[in-house]
């Protein structure tokens, strides 16, 4: 289909552009087996089983499909990272979707459940693995109740199983549920949890899930919209899907954007040469901030991202160039924040949601994001002190050490802040929660400043009035 719709897909907008992974989302039964098969589902496996699974592998590499989980590492070198000679090996579905205003993923295995399954199929045959696991989150009950009718169907059609469509391939996939907890998203906690423990980090090295992972063994870990665009390149070849996006950062991406903007919903754009501009204010998607306010700021990967301002809209949404400006695309979800938003009360709540699901096993994170919150807490409720600003950088840079430049003006101009954090913790949710404080402090200190009462109770200036970010 041509043109802008909202679909009933929920929060899927079709802009009208290229479509890798969302061209079955204009059908309503999009997630069955029937559909699929009528829209060319199950042909990228057909032609991966006519390759040898070394000829599978070079497709994947030479498409340089980047990882769509946060760090954009290459799958196809991913997935070379095996040591040879040790077995059994698995692969493990990423599907523990939680970065605050993410939901692409969550679409991806409500509407086209298949198309991930053929993926996982097609990995394991380029890696020689016999077994899958596909990790849903919690809460995500419908997406579990697809995957699982639509493995019953690939089951029963000879897609998943022994002897997949006659071939040598022997391949099991198995659902697994989540029980809600953020720091499983990152992937040797998700280990953890598939064995039984609880969520927590592990430390890498020796923990290497490409070297240890699940059950000790090689563990290929990818996101659910990696895995997605798999059946795509081996249908079209990886020539054509470099034809889309930039030369570093080729194909199309999922991108969740939500909070203040008239056409909030994720969509699907080529890398590299749509802006953050196009993306907010372009007719075929967001159509401008709600209620004709101006852009004050906004998160450009997840909660976990620094936060970036009017100045980086003509930013291409490319990793690379996002990057190097001092934040990242991470998880694919952009939150608009316009000018009534009060940045003391976005900072708390994303600090907040850090906090609460901190797993507790580094004294960094378990201790500073609890203080940082209740620092924040205090700010809000009036009782904060004019030490609280640089006490909130100073308990940041004891999780993620420095420097964060400060705005001597609320329109000046910053420098990048060090990107990756650095990070005195096994993973990076400290930091994650430090990203939203160093991001406000260093260009509105004034709201801070605001907020902060003297002696006397009364405040040193009116705070800026405004909404909150959605929670």
């Amino acid at each position: 289909m041509t043109g802008a719709y909202v679909s009933h897909a929920a929060g899927y907008v079709d802009n009208g552009g290229p479509k890798v992974v969302t061209s079955r989302f204009a059908h309503e039964d999009s997630f069955t087996l029937e559909r699929s098969l009528a829209t060319g589902g199950y042909e990228g496996l057909r032609a991966a089983l006519a390759m040898t699974p070394d000829a599978v592998h070079g497709q994947v590499r030479e498409a340089t499909l980047l990882g769509r989980g946060g760090a954009g590492f290459p799958a196809g070198v991913k997935w070379g990272f095996c040591p040879e000679g040790v077995w059994p090996r698995y692969l493990v579905v990423n599907g523990d979707e939680s970065e605050p205003g993410t939901y692409k993923d969550r679409l991806l295995m409500e509407r086209d459940p298949h198309q991930l399954i053929e993926g996982c199929l097609i990995a394991c045959y380029a890696l020689g693995l016999s077994q899958c696991f596909l990790y849903v989150r919690g809460e995500m009950a419908l997406a579990q109740e697809r995957i699982a009718t639509a493995l019953n169907e690939a089951y029963a059609a000879g897609y998943v199983g022994r002897n997949v469509l006659g071939s040598d391939l022997s391949v099991d996939i198995t659902l697994h549920w989540g029980a809600g907890a953020y720091i499983v998203g990152e992937e040797t906690a998700l280990i953890e949890s598939l064995e039984g423990n609880r969520g927590m980090p592990r430390l890498k090295p020796p923990y290497f899930p490409a070297a240890i992972g699940l059950y000790g063994q090689p563990t290929i870990v990818n996101n659910v919209e990696t895995l997605a665009n798999v059946p795509w390149i081996m249908s079209n070849g990886a020539a054509a899907y470099r034809e889309m996006g930039s030369e570093t950062s080729p194909g199309t991406r999922l991108f969740a954007v939500s909070g203040h903007v008239n056409r909030p919903g994720v969509y699907e754009v080529e890398q590299g040469v749509t802006t953050f501009r196009d993306l907010f204010y372009g007719e075929a998607f967001c159509q401008g901030i709600r209620d004709g306010h101006e852009l004050k700021m906004f998160i450009p990967g997840g909660g976990s991202a620094p936060w970036f301002f009017t100045e980086h809209l003509d930013l291409p949404l490319e990793a690379k160039e996002v990057g190097a400006a001092g934040s990242m695309l991470g998880s694919g979800a952009i939150i608009v924040m316009d000018e009534t938003t009060d940045a003391v009360k976005a900072c708390h709540r994303m600090v907040r949601f850090f906090a609460r699901e901190s797993c507790g096993k580094c004294s960094p994170c378990r201790e500073g994001t609890t203080w940082e919150e209740k620092i924040l807490a205090r700010i809000l409720d009036g009782h904060g002190r004019p030490s609280d600003i640089d006490l909130l950088l100073d308990v940041g840079d004891n999780i993620s050490p420095g420097p964060y430049p400060v705005a001597a003006h609320p329109d000046e101009g910053l420098d990048a802040v060090p990107f990756p954090p650095r990070q005195t913790t096994i993973c990076p949710l400290g930091p994650s929660s430090v990203a939203p404080i160093t991001s406000t402090i260093r260009r509105f200190r004034h709201e801070f400043e605001a907020r902060i009462t003297r002696g006397d109770g009364i405040p040193v200036s009116a705070a800026a009035p405004g909404g909150e970010v959605g929670a």
